[in-house]
């Protein structure tokens, strides 16, 4: 039977179980035989051989010559094997036969330069047969592939820092691949199909890795036509061991970060093609290729392993986001990866780099709401079985504040209500008028951590060179208070409001270590490993320095007189600490510098300060106790914590929706001449005058719902605001000069909901 009935074979076969069993999602599935025939001999082939181990095993119908399908033989039992197995050394050496080795790579001497001039010729000629040849040949076979592009063909260049691979050459034959011939084009795809079919075996060689490593940059992926190999081609990537993954990552970040940006954006569109429903001719049915996503994904996540490795990063961390994640049932993702964890079910949430912002918010932001339910379900549970009388406010978290005792009002209602915290948050100012439907919990927290974090209320320093604030490292014997500050950053969160705070990255990293509160209450928390790039972000002139003694090139210990010691201030008092035991006598010298930057970072942004973050970190995840915190960098907390640091007053004009006027209204058109002109303080101020806080939600200010309303009073009055639901009711002012006088007062004068 020829290879082609071989494969006809194997079609017929096609709905017996598969050998290798996973899970439906991770399903190794063999793609569709439609509206793909020039593809089916491959996919059918590939999966012969994936079924097979690359080949004959054991119970499994083989393709023999002859026609005849082998018999299925019986299993050796381990103790058999044992017995037969005989060394080596005890043959005679006349039956001794070498084992097998690498097979020695062609010699390929083509040059960039004679490659350019072939292609010259070709294009003006018209002659393309030197180039087809060479083409052909070079993407035949892995080991063609490392003849052409490896510096030294039999060099073996098996370290992470070196690929081995001639990246000047490998870019001009990519480069020029797009400028052939169709015909040449298809032969480098067939040679690939090749490729894959005869590579599919076990452990890999570095010659493997080198292969996949220039085949997975071939430009021809761009299209949806050349998808199934694509697929077929990360899944044999994405089905490595986890050491030559090891060194594929460290490949991948010597890439040119044009080109690396380009792998990456390639990777993003497929995985978005593949979401959406896609013509019946264009790519097979989603349920014969399920694995297609995951394979990607998982290929995906060594170029953000090795960006993440890279110092400075390649691309920033939000490029790898697919924002056609932002419109699927991500809460179905979400309980699937809370079911299996890591397992072989597949789910987005295994992969979290991949997930916006927008979308790891709604994930909170839903894990929310089911806790508040839930909470406020028990509560009226344990009423109407105590046959209480039920009053609604029981459902809220209910904060009662006098504006003048704003802060001590505010940590007694958290203290006492500690039961509720995680409730929908409702605040009520004493005295005043205003409901509360959102406006007046977001002018809630303004007021408070404007004065919790006051240089005079002493918890926080404010430190200046930074430009953000700092736990104050005294001692006392209750650390209550940085508890309460934590809950309310937790609330913020939680309520989904903006606040505005200026902490470091640094203490974000501290808060998701570990990203869920221990079990065992002696276990460190908020202990994350300090660098002195994390304690830049600090104190960046004592990093300055310490930066200065590591390169330091004379005689360190008599020069600087260090000792494994720091000194520190606390109320007027300068207190010593050692270092790590008798660090008093233990000098400072060019072999343990590196120690003492290490410790001394270590100290000041961790020991120091242990038992007020430790409090502040338990009360943070009092109320924001949630597996989605594990899906968060640090850098994204931050922005559910503070929103976004971006304030485009433009988008927020684009998304504008209006009552009782249109965009195209004078008092409308000076509205936006006046704010899109004003500095950023006064856009700030309108922010808070419209919504009650100045901070940028995430997903920015198209996200916002804003509302410009016409209200039919005099244009002597001032412009009002709902802040609960985003909106702004201005009078039918005339001109711009009398909307700027107005608004200006307006917002400048911003506080309260009393009625005088």
């Amino acid at each position: 039977m020829n290879e082609e009935n071989c494969a006809q074979s194997e079609v017929e076969r096609e709905k017996l179980p598969p050998i290798y069993h996973t899970s439906p999602t991770m399903d190794l599935g063999r793609g569709a035989k439609q509206p793909f025939p020039s593809l089916s001999t491959f996919i059918s082939s590939l999966n012969q051989r994936r079924e097979t181990g690359g080949r004959f095993s054991v119970g499994t119908n083989q393709c023999l010559p002859g026609g005849r399908h082998g018999r299925e033989l019986p299993p050796i039992c381990s103790d058999v094997r044992q017995k037969q197995r005989i060394s080596i050394d005890t043959l005679p050496p006349e039956v001794k036969a070498p084992f097998p080795s690498e097979p020695v790579i062609p010699l390929r001497t083509k040059t960039i330069k004679e490659f350019q001039e072939d292609m010259d010729r070709a294009t003006t000629s018209g002659d393309w047969r030197d180039v087809r040849d060479f083409y052909l040949t070079t993407f035949d076979s892995f080991l063609e592939i490392n003849a052409a592009f490896k510096r030294e063909a039999n060099a073996p260049f098996n370290t992470i820092e070196d690929s081995g691979v001639n990246s000047t050459f490998l870019n001009a034959v990519y480069d020029a691949l797009l400028c052939t011939p169709q015909d040449i084009q298809k032969s480098v795809l067939k040679g690939i199909i090749n490729s894959l079919l005869k590579e599919w075996k076990g452990p890999r060689t570095k010659d493997d890795l080198r292969a996949y490593f220039i085949l997975v940059q071939n430009p021809q992926y761009s299209s949806t036509s050349t998808y199934v190999i694509y697929a077929h081609l990360l899944r044999q990537i994405a089905g490595l061991s986890e050491a030559d993954h090891h060194f594929l990552v460290h490949w991948f970040k010597k890439l040119s970060p044009r080109r690396f940006r380009q792998l990456v954006e390639r990777f993003l569109h497929f995985i978005s093609t593949r979401l959406l429903p896609a013509p019946p001719d264009e790519l097979p049915p989603l349920t014969r290729c399920s694995w297609w996503i995951p394979a990607a994904t998982k290929v995906l996540a060594l170029f953000n392993a090795a960006n993440s490795i890279s110092t400075p990063p390649i691309m920033s961390f939000t490029d790898f986001y697919n924002i056609t994640l932002d419109h699927i049932d991500i809460m179905e993702q979400y309980r699937t990866w809370q079911s299996h964890g890591n397992s072989n079910k597949f789910s987005f949430c295994q992969f979290p780099f991949i997930l916006s912002t927008v979308v790891k918010k709604a994930i909170i932001q839903r894990d929310s709401e089911q806790q508040m339910i839930s909470m406020a379900r028990q509560s009226l549970v344990n009423k109407v079985s105590r046959r209480q009388r039920v009053d609604m406010n029981l459902l809220f978290l209910n904060i009662k504040v006098r504006r003048a005792q704003l802060l001590s009002d505010s940590l007694d209602e958290l203290s006492r209500k500690r039961a509720d915290l995680k409730k929908k948050l409702k605040v009520t100012f004493v005295g005043e008028a205003g409901l509360d439907m959102g406006g007046l919990t977001k002018e809630w927290f303004l007021l408070l951590v404007r004065q919790i974090f006051h240089i005079d209320y002493g918890m926080f320093t404010y430190l200046k060179d930074s430009r953000c604030h700092w736990f104050s490292s005294w001692k006392c014997d209750n650390y209550s208070e940085f508890q309460l500050v934590g809950t309310l950053m937790g609330l913020a969160v939680y309520n989904s409001i903006a606040l505005d705070i200026h902490f470091p990255p640094y203490c974000y990293k501290k808060l998701l270590t570990p990203p869920i509160v221990p079990c065992d209450q002696n276990t460190p928390i908020g202990m994350a490993t300090a660098t002195l790039g994390d304690l830049q972000q600090v104190m960046p002139d004592l990093a300055h320095g310490l930066g200065e003694l590591l390169c330091y090139e004379g005689n360190v210990e008599e020069d600087f007189y260090l000792t494994f010691q720091v000194f520190q201030e606390e109320l007027g008092v300068v207190r010593s600490y050692n270092l790590k035991p008798g660090g008093d006598k233990i000098p400072v010298n060019k072999q343990n510098r590196k120690e003492y930057v290490q410790l001394y970072a270590g100290f000041l942004l961790n020991k120091s300060i242990y038992k007020q973050f430790a409090a502040f970190y338990r009360g943070f995840h009092s109320v924001c106790a949630s597996d989605a915190l594990m899906l968060l960098r640090p850098e994204e907390v931050e922005m559910l914590v503070c929103g976004s640091p971006e304030l485009d007053m433009s988008a927020l004009q684009r998304a504008a929706q209006y009552e009782g006027y249109s965009k195209a209204d004078l008092t409308v058109r000076c509205f936006w001449d006046v704010v899109l002109d004003f500095p950023l303080e006064l856009q700030k101020k309108l922010l808070h005058f419209a919504t009650g806080s100045d901070r940028v939600p995430v997903g920015g200010l198209a996200d916002l719902n804003f509302k410009i309303a016409k209200i039919d009073v005099s244009t002597d009055w001032l412009p009002i605001s709902h802040t609960c639901f985003n909106q702004i009711c201005l009078p039918p002012y005339k001109s711009r000069k009398e909307l700027k006088q107005k608004l200006t007062i307006a917002i400048s004068n911003a506080e309260g909901f009393g009625l005088e």
